[in-house]
């Protein structure tokens, strides 16, 4: 019997764009009545709004051309990701990586899983209240590299910002982006419900870090087991410590400069409003820097940010591809006829299973929109006044919409960062999932336990 075999990432994407097609041949369209917030500018679902309309039915040709739709639409994070690989081609090329992971190896050796506990604790402060998603791109690069210098893999490296940042973002206890958003839209006062959501924060990280602190060291007892086993072969492994180079005051410029970015960085996305725009170039002008201090003639600089560039492309395109998924249904006229039959769905559970429904309901939503803030736009002004029909609280709604969007952010395909992320780490999505599968349930249970449990305790204050 032959084995079955996972298609390559980029046919199940081109699938799911070819199903929603003809979805739009099957599902009745229909849209919400959207209205502009005066105070904030946000645009927002008018609650009860929904009305059917006329069918619009995506052609064979639209189909393919919703492909360059969506590079079009996430051109902004496409770019970003490919500027990234440049900017760590040059930084790469003048060594300082290589000379910092020798250094970091060295200090840590003999102790070298005692990093996944604080670097993952550190991204989950950052997912926790920043809402640090595309924001913690630019450290992949560097935190895999070390991840596979300290006797793991590219999957290590990758779960540790990636499902730190991930676990932070799900156990939201004051992210803006999506408790404060969908706080507002349900009328709750701003991060209330705090001490739940801290609970709900340490169990989910506990997990994620237990799950890839047994993973990690797995793979350092048998390399062979990774799933990333091959790819890592081509990348820097099994270090030789007594022959690791040395830091250089060459490379303490290049590395001062590294620093000075993810510090203006930090402060950029925290106090300036930076985005991916000013991220890019944020990190064109990091490259070129580290080249010149670096000892890089403009020559090699160029040749090096190209290098890093295509290495990306292949993730990159991935994101792209997703999008197309989105400009489907929204040219199909479906987007909003899901949304509102999967609600009504849940309008008719009783009690705890409203609330456990609520979340399987925003899993489903967040593939289909993957932006935290536009999900809480698109799905709170419904999920929220269904709350009081059904007799569980708003906040109880939020938490479901929390864990909703926050779990299915680290798997599915259609999310933007994720795929990104893996296109960095260089990880095949059908790899990623057979390592995070298990513990997407365990947060699934998780999710489940404490919705069920803030229902039972009218979990408030309304």
């Amino acid at each position: 019997m032959k084995k079955f075999k996972i298609p390559h990432t980029y046919v199940l994407l081109f699938c799911v764009i070819i199903i929603m097609t003809a979805l739009t041949y099957i599902i009745p369209a229909g849209q919400f009545d959207r209205a502009e917030d005066p105070a904030t500018g946000r645009i927002f679902v008018v609650p009860e709004s929904f009305h059917y309309v006329e069918q619009s039915p995506v052609s064979i040709f639209g189909l393919f051309q919703s492909i360059p739709k969506g590079m079009n639409e996430a051109g902004y994070i496409i770019f970003f990701v490919l500027m990234i690989g440049g900017a760590f081609g040059i930084i790469q090329a003048t060594g300082t990586i290589d000379a910092g992971i020798g250094s970091t190896v060295k200090q840590m050796s003999g102790r070298e899983k005692l990093i996944i506990p604080v670097v993952m604790l550190v991204f989950s402060l950052a997912g926790a209240t920043l809402g640090t998603a595309e924001e913690a791109l630019p450290f992949y690069p560097i935190v895999i590299a070390l991840a596979i210098a300290l006797g793991f893999d590219s999957i290590t490296g990758t779960a540790l910002v990636l499902l730190g940042a991930g676990a932070g973002f799900a156990g939201a206890f004051a992210n803006p982006f999506t408790v404060g958003i969908a706080q507002g839209i349900a009328g709750l006062p701003l991060f209330s419900g705090f001490v739940f959501r801290m609970l709900a924060y340490v169990l989910i990280l506990g997990s994620a870090i237990i799950y890839v602190y047994r993973y990690a060291a797995k793979i350092q007892a048998n390399p062979e087991l990774s799933l990333t086993y091959e790819e890592d072969k081509k990348r820097q492994k099994n270090i030789d410590i007594s022959q690791l180079t040395e830091m250089t005051k060459r490379h303490k410029m290049v590395m001062l400069v590294l620093v000075l970015g993810l510090v203006i960085l930090g402060l950029g996305v925290a106090k300036l409003g930076f985005y991916i725009t000013e991220l890019t170039a944020l990190f064109i002008i990091m490259g070129i820097a580290a080249g010149i201090v670096g000892g890089l003639k403009a020559d090699r600089i160029a040749e090096e940010f190209i290098k890093g560039a295509q290495e990306l492309v292949y993730g990159a395109l991935i994101i792209g591809l997703a999008t197309s998924i989105m400009v489907v249904m929204n040219e199909g006229a479906i987007l909003d006829t899901v949304i509102y039959s999967m609600a009504r769905i849940v309008q008719g559970l009783p009690g705890v299973l409203s609330g456990i429904g609520m979340f399987f309901v925003q899993s489903i939503i967040n593939v289909i929109v993957p932006s935290g803030s536009g999900q809480a736009a698109v799905s709170m002004p419904i999920m929220a006044p269904m709350a009081d029909v059904v007799g569980i609280t708003r906040q109880t709604a939020v938490l479901a919409f929390q864990f909703g969007d926050g779990f299915s952010n680290v798997i599915s395909p259609t999310s933007g960062y994720f795929m990104a992320a893996l296109a960095i780490g260089g990880i095949k999505w059908e790899k990623w999932v057979k390592f995070m599968l298990p513990l997407f349930l365990i947060w699934t249970v998780i999710g489940m336990s404490l919705v069920a449990l803030s229902v039972m305790i009218n979990y408030g204050p309304f």
